[in-house]
């Protein structure tokens, strides 16, 4: 069996399983946040009952991360909704906006704080829940619906999917990240090349990742339309893993002889920088085939592109420059944020070098302009901009307006391209 069948097997108390088997999967961590979680909860009383308690405090996380820094009312009040019901049911996993428990975008936090584990299964109401299968997980995003039934029952009816292969191996170019890796890989197989299978990544160069980078790989499966994305873990996850919890947990791997749908190999040493046009993440160009288009802002954030290794990226270029367009500075969480005043390049640390830029001031750590948000939303846009981002998505209205155009782009693109203000392949600065 592949790894991501091994472990739905597991979970489910079957000896084997098989692509398009339905078996009902226990869940390891159920996570949701401020846009999901009252409508998961309001599902969990409809169906449980107004006094039904969850299935397993532990097993539940609370990470607000999407409109936090808004005076938007609605938005606050979805906030009042989960602390009422964190409240009511004593759970000890919910990272309060306005407390020093805060800790920004769910996807970078939950492996952060210790809460992902190679082998477990992960669901939440969030699509790139994907994300955790970097380390080794089955990690997939899922509806209200589905959300409220496990804190009920703790357990998913789930469907058992086929996986695709690909194979990354080669040597990684100084001017390449994760992020124009999983942009070659969709614009190759389209936005509904994956639907519904798993993208087990493997080789030379994925194992040469950090755990940063490779969160970026699997967070982006969904936009080929996969159920999850995954990574078998080795001695980098253990170790990370690790470092941040002492629970137990055994990794599972995929058999040599396991059968996948198809395989893919990629020598990445011959790739180049690429962007998704506008709008759609399977609409890949390469970086240099696009110097034509002048940009309005750049932004440099999300669980995609706020982590730290992404902002080590993007002060590498800027650092001794100053920035030609409006620039925005998002760190993914509270971690990241301080080490964009720990971190330091030739002396100097990634705070001074962005300042010294040019870049707007630095947000609070929050998911900002990825999905729009309410008027004050910090990046959001109002009209018919041109963005370079280093978010995960470049859909119609995205980032706000619809009139604006979302060029998708690593951390080194984007930082090439506020320094010129045109789109730019980082080997020209």
């Amino acid at each position: 069996m592949t790894i991501t069948e091994k472990i739905l097997a597991r979970e489910s108390g079957a000896s084997i399983v098989s692509p398009g088997d339905n078996i009902w999967v226990n869940c390891g961590i159920l996570l949701t946040h401020d846009v999901c979680g009252p409508g998961t909860i309001g599902i969990f009383q409809r169906e449980f009952g107004r006094d039904a308690k969850v299935f397993d405090r532990e097993k539940v996380v609370i990470l607000p991360d999407h409109y936090i820094f808004t005076a938007d009312e609605k938005a606050h009040r979805n906030i009042d909704i989960l602390r009422a019901f964190v409240k009511e049911q004593g759970l000890p996993y919910y990272y309060d906006p306005g407390t020093d428990s805060y800790c920004g975008v769910c996807h970078v936090a939950l492996p952060e704080l210790g809460h992902v584990r190679p082998g477990e299964t992960i669901f939440g109401t969030d699509s790139h829940t994907c994300t955790h299968g970097a380390l080794g997980a089955f990690s997939t995003g899922i509806g209200n619906t589905d959300a409220g039934f496990i804190l009920g029952a703790g357990k998913l009816l789930v469907k058992v999917p086929p996986t695709l292969r690909f194979v990354l191996d080669g040597e990684m170019p100084p001017y390449l990240s994760a992020k124009d890796l999983i942009l070659q890989i969709i614009g190759d197989i389209t936005v509904d090349g994956a639907t519904y299978c798993a993208m087990e990544f493997t080789g030379s160069a994925i194992a040469a990742l950090s755990i940063d980078e490779r969160c970026t790989i699997c967070n982006m499966a969904v936009e080929a339309g996969a159920k999850n994305g995954i990574i078998a873990p080795d001695q980098k996850t253990l170790d990370y893993v690790n470092a941040r919890t002492k629970k137990p947990y055994e990794p599972l791997f995929s058999d040599p002889d396991a059968k996948v749908v198809s395989e893919r190999r990629y020598d990445v040493s011959r790739l180049e920088p690429v962007v998704a046009r506008p709008h759609l993440p399977d609409r890949r160009a390469l970086a240099r085939e696009c110097r034509d288009v002048k940009v309005t802002q750049v932004y440099i954030g999300s669980c995609t592109g706020g982590k730290l290794e992404d902002f080590v990226m993007a002060a590498k270029l800027m650092k001794g420059r100053k920035v030609a367009v409006r620039t925005l500075i998002v760190p993914a969480t509270r971690t990241v944020e301080q080490g964009l005043s720990d971190t330091r390049i030739d002396g100097q640390s990634l705070r001074s070098i962005f300042e010294s830029a040019g870049v707007e001031p630095i947000a609070p750590p929050s998911c900002a302009a990825c999905l729009g948000g309410p008027y004050d939303t910090f990046g959001r846009t109002h009209g018919k901009e041109v963005v370079v981002s280093t978010t995960n998505r470049n859909f119609i209205g995205r980032m706000g307006s619809k009139e604006s155009q979302i060029y998708l782009a690593s951390p080194y693109t984007a930082a090439a391209t506020a320094l010129t203000g045109h789109i730019t392949d980082p080997r020209d600065v």
